[in-house]
């Protein structure tokens, strides 16, 4: 990939100086972010992040539990997007439709529920990249695979640690 250095929106220079970066120095891929909740009014949350404020529930935005899977999907468009660019692949479309079974009756506080988290979630990747080979195709499904911040958070059992205050 001699002497591109944007490809599908991603500075693939900037990008892969970073991971280079990273490679010579782990802690410079470590994050940590802290974003907080606040209440608005029925089930209708305002989250902030630094400058950036985003709502969840009511009536007019996504709820936590599908914010959840676009979080999935949207970790996988930015992955699939990237490694396409690393690839020298021009992205012609992308797409992942992400799906999930909950039970909400734990949820609602009924005794003897199973727990109100999903249960299982499958999701469909589809890339239309022209001149992509079987091997780079194969390469970008492992990516997402592997590599996926979101994936494999879903997939591993994250300690939880709650702490509760309350003015009463």
């Amino acid at each position: 990939m001699d002497q591109i250095t944007e490809i599908n929106g991603v500075n693939v220079t900037e990008m892969l100086a970073f991971k280079n970066r990273c490679e010579q120095d782990s802690t410079k891929a470590d994050r940590t972010p802290v974003l907080v909740a606040h209440w608005v009014g029925g089930s209708r949350s305002r989250v902030e992040y630094k400058d950036k404020v985003v709502h969840l529930g009511g009536d007019d935005d996504l709820n936590p539990m599908q914010m959840f899977l676009a979080s999935l999907a949207a970790c996988d468009v930015d992955l699939v997007a990237m490694h396409a660019s690393f690839l020298g692949l021009k992205i012609e479309s992308l797409s992942i439709e992400a799906t999930g079974h909950f039970n909400v009756r734990s949820y609602l506080g009924l005794e003897g529920a199973p727990g109100s988290g999903y249960d299982r979630i499958s999701y469909v990747v589809r890339l239309s990249a022209p001149g992509a080979t079987p091997e780079q195709i194969t390469y970008l499904r492992e990516r997402c695979e592997r590599s996926s911040p979101v994936g494999a958070s879903i997939a591993a059992a994250i300690p939880l640690k709650l702490e509760f205050t309350a003015n009463t």
